[in-house]
């Protein structure tokens, strides 16, 4: 399969879409996996999609969207929480290889999640740098209290939302290329058990007619 051409946040987020829908339905296509598509992508890379998750062993990037080798940039951290190292690689999928579209995923059942709303409710953090994951999940927790939204569901949205607002916050090159229309951030819930990916934040492909709160 040649290189593919994406040119706006909008096709791109349709494309990844789409290969969800196909996983789900397990019509799985497995493009850009063969021998020909390593050949093609080694002198260099043009993916479509900078692809931000949480590293849950469930949440494997080329599989649920149904993609294959340079399609995707993946930056994955446990509750994808974020720091400098992950805000560098965000800004280099988007300014050096031109990713027109960044996807926070977040997922049910998300372990980092779980441990921020149990060290609220009892007061007790995990060990080592364990601790500083759960720390940096715990504001989204309270900012979902504080809206009433208590459901695991209603959680992992505010995270995942509370996310994409940081990540926009924090990169001026990021917010700068959304604002221009040159670049989108969406945010995704992943259900473990029936694959679906659901739009739960949208900045930048308002314009098309997508949106999410």
């Amino acid at each position: 399969m040649s290189e593919i051409q994406i040119s706006t946040p909008h096709d791109a987020f349709e494309l990844l879409l789409a290969g969800n829908q196909r996983f789900v339905t397990g019509t799985s296509e497995h493009p850009n996996q063969d021998a020909a598509r390593r050949a093609e992508t080694a002198p260099s890379q043009q993916p479509f999609a900078v692809l931000f998750g949480c590293s849950d062993s469930r949440l494997a990037a080329e599989i649920i969207f149904d993609r294959g080798l340079g399609d995707l940039f993946v930056v994955r951290t446990a509750g994808h929480v974020m720091g400098p190292e992950v805000l560098g690689s965000i800004e280099f999928g988007v300014e050096v290889l031109g990713c027109p579209l960044v996807v926070i995923l977040g997922h049910d059942s998300c372990g980092a999640v779980g441990a921020a709303c149990a060290a609220l409710e009892d007061g007790m953090t995990p060990a080592g740098y364990v601790r500083d994951v759960v720390e940096r999940v715990t504001p989204s927790v309270l900012a979902a209290r504080a809206a009433g939204r208590i459901e695991p569901d209603e959680v992992l949205a505010e995270h995942v939302r509370h996310t994409a607002d940081l990540l926009l916050d924090r990169s001026r090159v990021l917010a700068d290329k959304v604002a221009a229309g040159r670049t989108a951030v969406v945010g995704l819930r992943y259900r473990l058990a029936d694959g679906t990916a659901e739009l739960v934040a949208s900045r930048g492909l308002e314009a098309a007619g997508m949106s999410a709160s």
